[in-house]
């Protein structure tokens, strides 16, 4: 009983995650749209920042609850999801063409989200630290890192007009209060969701005999990466390759600088041993995506490296389990 409790709390916290951050997408494009802000920046901020959202709200959580194994295991287990299982996903819908400035600009970025969460983490090899944790200082340079992100965006973003995914375009624009109700009854339900899921990881985890970090790297992280998949799947389905991969680029370094950053400001995250290899990881399934778009024809990805990518993903969750 205890178990589909337990169960319960994951698939109602889920759902309530998802449609929270789906309301909220509704009432801050509305906003975006009354306000005048330009499409290609609703969709570079808006869709970006939203679809991270669960992320956010569930590694906050976890970390004031003291759960910092399912904060850290979230991010990055998310980040290797989104490459390795969610552009597998779009990648046996269509083959998916990008730029040139995707692969050597915005991918490279987020190979470097991922070098810095290892050095960063890693007190005890680059400073003689007693313990690797990440703290308020980390925490600081991460947004600093973010900012720049943010910075490098803006002027993407000014200096062409792009395509945005469907659901911001044609998202129906509403009255100020409607808008600003809508992105409340959002935040309100990325708030109880993500409480309700981590309540139901932790107890998961506790009656089965797992680890906190096992449940982070794979329950946690792939829920909390349905909105990236969603949001990949459709922008494939409607031709837009570039969207599809950057919304996933985007999330991992935005999961990374923006996520961990307020977390570690908030609440010191201890990083354990076994995080580390779970980092590199994430820092290899980047650097397959780099790999992947740079030698291959016309930078796109194909069905074959979507298989590839699956495998990968599979062979690196068995071994999860078996680790644990």
């Amino acid at each position: 009983m205890e178990f589909l409790f337990a169960l319960a709390f994951i698939v109602v916290g889920l759902a309530i995650l998802i449609t929270g951050a789906d309301t909220l997408v509704k009432g801050a494009a509305s906003l975006s749209k009354r306000a005048g802000v330009a499409p290609i920046v609703v969709g570079l901020t808006v869709v970006a920042f939203w679809t991270s959202a669960p992320e956010l709200v569930v590694s906050l959580t976890a970390a004031l609850g003291g759960n910092t194994d399912i904060a850290i295991g979230n991010v990055v287990g998310s980040n290797t999801a989104n490459i390795l299982l969610i552009l597998w996903a779009c990648a046996l819908i269509a083959n998916l063409k990008v730029q040139k400035a995707t692969t050597w600009k915005e991918i490279p970025f987020s190979i470097l989200a991922a070098i810095m969460l290892f050095v960063m983490g890693n007190d005890v090899l680059f400073a003689d630290g007693e313990k690797n944790v990440l703290g308020m200082g980390d925490g600081l340079v991460f947004l600093g890192f973010f900012a720049i992100f943010m910075y490098y965006v803006h002027g993407l973003a000014a200096g062409k007009s792009g395509e945005i995914p469907e659901e911001v375009a044609q998202a129906p624009e509403y009255g100020y209060a409607k808008s600003a109700a809508f992105t409340a009854i959002g935040l309100v339900g990325l708030v109880a969701g993500g409480k309700l899921f981590i309540e139901g990881a932790v107890d998961l985890a506790r009656i089965a005999g797992l680890s906190e970090i096992l449940i982070g790297l794979t329950i946690v992280a792939i829920g909390t990466s349905l909105p990236e998949l969603v949001t990949s799947i459709v922008a494939t389905k409607n031709g837009h390759a570039d969207i599809a991969i950057g919304n996933v680029v985007g999330s991992s370094v935005f999961n990374i600088f923006w996520i961990l950053g307020i977390t570690a400001i908030i609440a010191p995250v201890p990083l354990s041993a076994a995080a580390n290899f779970d980092i590199v990881m994430m820092l290899g399934s980047s650097f397959i995506l780099f790999v992947a778009l740079s030698f291959a024809n016309r930078h796109q990805l194909t069905r074959k490296h979507g298989i590839l990518m699956l495998s990968t993903y599979a062979a690196y969750t068995a071994f999860l389990v078996v680790r644990w």
